[in-house]
């Protein structure tokens, strides 16, 4: 048998009826032929049967009238046809030949030298060819499929590291439109320098990136911490391209940060707490006994030294009265309107802003934002981080900007600043206690302002540069109350 399939559905295109007798005749005559043939003898019919997509093969007299077959296969190719194309040609033409298989055709035949065993010959190849063609293009389908559908970045690109190619997730990540991608460079996204020249140094090396953890910037500079992998591929031509995944973990790493510093504060907690008993026992001691002296001893003279250790033991204790509130303030949740916090914790540093001659500049919904807080611990939160941005900028050209929004069904809550920013090493310890830039903290007030923060489900996220100023993004809980 030719083919194990039931039937075969071949269109011969030929002004000439006798022409197509001859060559349906030649078909007819293959062992075991399982082939259907029609005739088409119109140019415009014949582009129509095409579109209907009824037939595995077409044969193409070369002259059609006033056009050719070369202009049946483009037209054919416009309209999406995949089927394959045989030229029929008076007599052999290797020009002609050559141009139509340059065309589109598959393959041609010479009706003179036409025969049984010729037919034969030229249909099996080009089933063959088609199948092959058939497998390679369910293959492409199928891993298409994969490439648009994966929930990951996934893209091909040039050994330049220009884009070639990016799925819909891509263009999701990094807020860019597919075309805007494919005009933009790997690199152009990445945040360090140092990265860009690793990346650059390490695929020269090797060819091959493994997932390595880098800042990517999205179209709006929203900081991404993504893994990326990197591997050299050749295509059918023997042309190198780089195909690549992208695994957004910004979430993850703020998940782990969140943690860590839950960690952190609960290490802080329990030492505060050993270090307040095993220092309040010999201080209550030190009292006593400074109470009995003061009984027994009437000498004036030694009165300023009691009075010295009163007062140096007043200060310890309030000293550990802090450290204790700071580790686990007292928190009890009210009905309470945003707002009204945001004004009297921005009016607690008037003075400050006004002193240093400095802007501010507010942006609230109209409506009343409610949320379930302590209101006085949450004004200390936010108090704490309204001091910190206004020491961090210049007197006369400093401008704090204070945003309450929705996202997500969520109040929202910006305050930036134009100062001079925190250093990348310092941002991931900013919230650690007692870790502090400043010359004279404690490094208290930032760590009890997340514990607040914590406190009221809330979180919060930095974003600094040096030179450039500082941004706190604070989301808080959802409304447990209806705005009003």
């Amino acid at each position: 048998m030719f083919l194990d399939r039931s039937e075969f559905r071949i269109l011969i295109v030929d002004d000439d009826e006798d022409d197509f007798f001859i060559t349906n005749e030649y078909i007819k005559n293959i062992p075991g032929n399982n082939f259907i043939v029609d005739w088409c003898n119109s140019y415009d019919n014949a582009l129509d049967l095409i579109c209907s997509r009824r037939y595995d093969l077409y044969f193409v007299d070369y002259f059609l009238g006033i056009k050719t077959g070369l202009d049946f296969i483009k037209e054919a190719i416009a309209k999406k046809c995949e089927e394959p194309i045989i030229i029929l040609t008076g007599k052999g033409n290797p020009a002609l030949d050559m141009e139509a298989m340059h065309a589109g055709a598959v393959d041609y035949l010479v009706k003179g030298e036409m025969d049984t065993d010729k037919m034969e010959r030229c249909l099996r190849h080009v089933m063959d060819r088609r199948q092959t063609l058939r497998s390679l293009q369910a293959n492409e389908k199928k891993f298409r499929h994969i490439f648009e559908r994966s929930k990951d970045s996934v893209f091909l690109a040039t050994e330049a590291l220009d884009f070639l190619d990016v799925n819909e997730a891509t263009a999701e990540l990094f807020d860019f439109s597919k075309e805007e991608l494919t005009q933009k460079k790997l690199t152009s996204l990445f945040m360090h320098q140092r990265d860009r020249d690793q990346l650059v140094k390490t695929l020269g090396r090797s060819g091959d990136i493994a997932d390595k953890e880098i800042d990517l910037l999205t179209k709006n500079g929203e900081i991404k911490t993504c893994v990326l992998s990197l591997s050299k591929e050749t295509d059918t031509h023997g042309k190198a391209f780089l195909q690549g995944i992208i695994h957004d973990i910004t979430n993850l790493k703020k998940a782990e940060m969140a943690t860590l510093r839950l960690e952190k504060l609960g290490m802080a907690e329990r030492l505060v707490r050993t270090l307040a008993h095993e220092v309040r026992n010999p201080l209550n001691n030190i009292n006593l006994s400074m109470e009995q002296l003061s009984y027994e001893l009437k000498d004036e003279t030694l009165d300023q030294y009691m009075q010295i250790i009163r007062r140096n033991s007043k200060r310890i204790e309030d000293l550990i009265s802090q450290l204790l509130g700071a580790s686990r303030p007292e928190i009890v949740l009210q009905p309470q309107e945003l707002q009204r916090i945001l004004d009297e914790s921005i009016a607690a540093a008037e003075d400050r802003i006004t002193l240093k001659k400095m802007k501010i500049s507010k942006s609230f919904p109209e409506n009343a934002v409610m949320i379930m807080a302590d209101a006085e611990k949450l004004k200390i939160a936010f108090l704490n981080i309204i001091i910190n941005a206004i020491e961090a900028m210049d007197e006369n050209v400093g401008e704090l900007n204070i945003e309450l929004k929705h996202e997500d069904h969520k109040p929202v809550l910006l305050i930036s600043d134009n100062g001079c920013g925190i250093p990348e090493e310092n941002l991931s310890r900013l919230f650690e206690p007692y870790f502090t830039a400043k010359k004279n903290g404690l490094g208290l007030g930032l760590a009890t302002t997340l514990t607040i923060l914590q406190s009221h489900n809330a979180g919060v996220e930095v974003k600094s540069k040096t030179g450039k100023g500082t941004n706190f993004i604070i989301t808080l809980n959802e409304p447990q109350v209806a705005s009003s």
